[in-house]
């Protein structure tokens, strides 16, 4: 599949803002399954300086300082990208007891195994406590394949958790959401990541689009026109596996990867500080359009 993304993000100001500096996570990664064909970022007020680098997650930034006053601040992405369906979500199963990639996690393997181990513990907004373990229990009996109970706690969430655009915001607290039952996907992400650390698995936050419009005969997803988020979950030597509790469903070729991290404290698309500026109003539209293949 190939796509045409527009993300555009507006800050209105009450008062002039007199220095901004920004940093966005904009671009989206190259992976196997995944092709950055065409991309550019415009800002407006143009920015004095502009730093391309990546973050320590291999995310690509841009990092931004813009001198000139003004009220209004605009930024818009554009992405081409071509997705194929991740080898992971391809293998009818991982093949291996849950158990058995969490004690390899434990003994921090061999080099393969260092990155997903950094995945394993608590994060600013995703904090471990007793509930978690109790949540996802039901869906991790004792030898089970990973690959099913995975999936079975990504069903246990979408049953368990109502979609509510009014529920919660960025900064909500997850034993919040699990109290709540309520929230976006931002906390269904966090809540999956939660359960699979508190049973010592690696799960990292993935920030993204998924598509518009969808094919005739398939639904509309929860989350277009928007960011998305969802999980990924290291697999032992299956390697990671992508899962959108959201939506209830493996991530193929209708999500677009545009950062990982810990939670979404490590990938938030736009933040910055300001001098200036009072109250703001933010708007964010998002866009994703399917191209004819090539």
């Amino acid at each position: 599949m190939r796509y045409a993304i527009v993300h555009e993000t507006h800050y209105a100001y009450a008062a002039p803002v007199a220095l901004s500096q920004q940093l966005l996570r904009l671009t989206p990664r190259t992976l196997p399954w995944q092709q950055c064909l065409a991309h550019r970022i415009d800002i407006e007020p143009g920015p004095g300086e502009r730093i391309e680098r990546e973050d320590y997650f291999g995310n690509r930034m841009t990092q931004l300082q813009i001198t000139t006053p003004h009220q209004a601040l605009g930024v818009w992405a554009h992405s081409e990208v071509e997705v194929s369906t991740p080898a992971a979500a391809r293998v009818d199963a991982a093949g291996q007891p849950w158990e058995a990639v969490r004690d390899r996690l434990q003994s921090l393997g061999p080099d393969p195994w260092l990155d997903p181990a950094q995945f394993l513990y608590e994060s600013p907004q995703v904090r471990g406590f007793a509930e978690l373990a109790a949540f996802a229990a039901p869906s991790f009996a004792p030898g089970r394949d990973l690959r099913e109970a995975v999936q079975a706690l990504m069903h246990h969430i979408h049953a368990s958790i109502e979609f509510d655009p009014t529920a919660t915001n960025v900064s909500t607290e997850l034993h919040e959401v699990l109290a709540l039952r309520r929230g976006v996907c931002q906390d269904f992400a966090h809540l999956m990541i939660g359960c699979l650390r508190t049973l010592g698995l690696a799960a990292r936050y993935v920030s993204g689009y998924i598509l518009t419009t969808p094919p005739p005969g398939r639904p509309r997803l929860i989350g277009a026109d928007a960011s998305h988020a969802w999980v990924s979950v290291h697999c032992g030597d299956a390697g990671w596996l992508d899962l959108d509790p959201t939506n209830d469903c493996l991530v193929e070729d209708e999500h677009i990867t545009l950062a990982w991290g810990r939670d979404f404290s490590d990938v938030s698309p736009m933040r910055g500080v300001t001098l200036g500026g009072g109250e703001q109003q933010l708007t964010v539209r998002v866009t994703v359009t399917p191209l004819e293949a090539a």
